[in-house]
């Protein structure tokens, strides 16, 4: 025999032994294996209790504080009572991660920020989860701070080396996208954010900065506090000058829905009736889960985090989702509505994923059966908090001393010429202007007219200050309240249009 053909042999011979061992690794000894791991299956079923539980319920969570009532005790133990056991997948707060894994099933239900559903939504181009309550929403929690020399106010922001320090996907970032979108700041550059990885790393860059810097950083409490820990710096604005922005809210994915709807009403049940016992100790609870969570709180830090959030009770919710009309809460439809208005307009995303349908993003049935059910989660009655500011009325010398927040960010008003006659166009834009100005509801606002330059000079002055009339008897038709808005004339500058600037009374 030639060495080719012995060569060749000893191949054939050797794919037949591999081909052999594969079978008897995968055939043989894996069908024993099989076997002997579905007979310990057997034993197990044949000798173990039953469970206490009907639903494992896997739950998608950061550690945001105001979570803390999910985490609780109670929580859990209202819903051992329903058989339901929760277990929580913490993904460090990676919204498009979560989506997918209720996308998938890999987690039933979860919470969100509106905005951060809205973008995961965005990403993943569906949108396989909605909103069934809301959580809370913050007011104050947080801000955007910066060196009181450089950065003053809102107005000093519109400068093209102004960079925003933020984590991404957070209420920091949404937070500073509402704030461009709301405010004139034109001369941002086109891409004013510098994004970190976590408050950490944001409070880290701010520790390197230079003094005098015109860098603001975006974080949330505790952060916004260790920030403040330096003289120099201070709050420009934060999240409880406005209204329906930031806000959390349950959700669960569409098919756990369709196919465990009453589930899903037991876990939000249970919610309410937990936060209702914890309606007096929230500061409490909080610390408690910070400490669990390893972040721990001194009582000064948990108590101003506990005072910038806003949690809303069960008749809040049937508000929100418009089972109460006795009431001038925001309708949930119309904060999605709002918060994919400031991403399209501000870049966070390129299209809106409900195709301009926002009530495919929440389900207003399962509190709408709570509520036929006569659901209440505790002894006492809860109260709609008034979420209606009126400011007091300002005399000429406080509207004088007015300090001035920034200029909002409002399209030009077409006036025919040499008239103060609105425009169907300008009509429409100060339609928009009505529902900014209630998203901002603790600001004062000066209208500013103005006139051509051209001709009398004291005519167009007077032209000018009949403009500025002209836009508030309108926004004062639209329901803005008179005590809160004053016209103001000048000397004409060559613009035909009207300014509108939000301003604060002087201390």
């Amino acid at each position: 025999m030639s060495k080719g053909k012995l060569l060749a042999l000893c191949v054939v011979w050797l794919m037949v032994a591999g081909i052999a061992a594969v079978a008897w690794r995968y055939v043989i000894v894996g069908g024993k294996e099989q076997a002997k791991q579905s007979e310990q299956e057997a034993i197990l079923n044949q000798t173990k209790g039953t469970s206490q539980y009907d639903i494992d319920l896997k739950f998608g969570i950061d550690q945001f504080s105001g979570y803390a009532i999910l985490r609780s005790p109670e929580f859990r133990k209202r819903l051992q009572r329903e058989k339901i056991e929760v277990s929580f997948v913490d993904d460090r707060a990676d919204y498009t991660k979560r989506l997918r894994n209720l996308q998938t099933g890999s987690i039933n239900m979860a919470v969100f920020t509106i905005d951060a559903l809205i973008k995961a939504s965005a990403t993943i181009g569906d949108t396989p989860a909605v909103v069934v309550s809301i959580i809370d929403e913050t007011r104050g929690a947080d801000a955007i701070v910066a060196n009181q020399a450089s950065v003053p106010n809102v107005e000093a922001l519109n400068h093209p080396d102004t960079r925003f320090i933020l984590t991404p996907d957070s209420p920091s970032e949404t937070l500073a996208r509402v704030v461009m979108n709301d405010f004139s700041l034109d001369q941002l550059a086109d891409n004013p954010f510098v994004m970190t990885s976590d408050p950490e790393d944001t409070l880290a860059r701010y520790r390197k900065s230079q003094p005098n810097s015109r860098d603001v950083f975006v974080l949330w409490e505790p952060y916004v506090s260790k920030v403040l820990e330096n003289p120099e710096m201070h709050v420009v604005i934060d999240s409880s000058r406005f209204r329906g922005r930031i806000v959390d809210v349950i959700v669960t994915s569409r098919d756990f829905l369709a196919k465990n709807r009453a589930v899903v009403e037991d876990v939000v049940g249970s919610y309410f009736a937990a936060a209702y016992s914890y309606r007096d100790q929230m500061q409490t609870l909080v610390r408690n889960d910070a400490k669990q969570q390893q972040a721990p709180l001194t009582d000064a830090q948990a108590k101003k985090l506990t005072a910038g959030i806003r949690w809303k009770n069960t008749q809040e919710n049937f508000a929100h989702f418009g089972l109460r009309t006795d009431n001038n809460l925001q309708h949930i439809e119309d904060m999605i509505s709002n918060i994919t208005d400031v991403l399209i307009q501000t870049g966070g995303i390129q299209i809106d994923p409900t195709e301009n349908r926002p009530n495919q993003l929440y389900y207003e049935r399962v509190l709408s059966n709570l509520k036929d059910s006569n659901f209440h989660p505790g002894l006492s009655s809860e109260k709609i908090s008034d979420d209606q500011i009126l400011l007091p009325a300002l005399s000429e010398t406080a509207w004088s001393k007015l300090r001035e927040v920034g200029e909002l960010n409002v399209r030009q008003l077409v006036f025919p010429r040499g008239s103060s006659r609105l425009t169907e166009t300008s009509c429409t834009v100060l339609d928009d202007l009505v529902n900014t100005l209630n998203s901002w509801p603790q600001y004062y606002l000066l209208v500013r007219g103005n006139a051509s330059m051209r001709g009398d000079f004291e005519a167009n002055k007077r032209l000018a200050a009949n403009r500025a009339e002209a836009a508030v008897d309108y926004l004062v038709q639209q329901g803005i309240d008179k005590n809160r808005i004053k016209a103001r004339g000048g000397d004409p500058t060559g613009s035909t249009s009207v300014s509108f600037v939000l301003g604060e009374a002087p201390y």
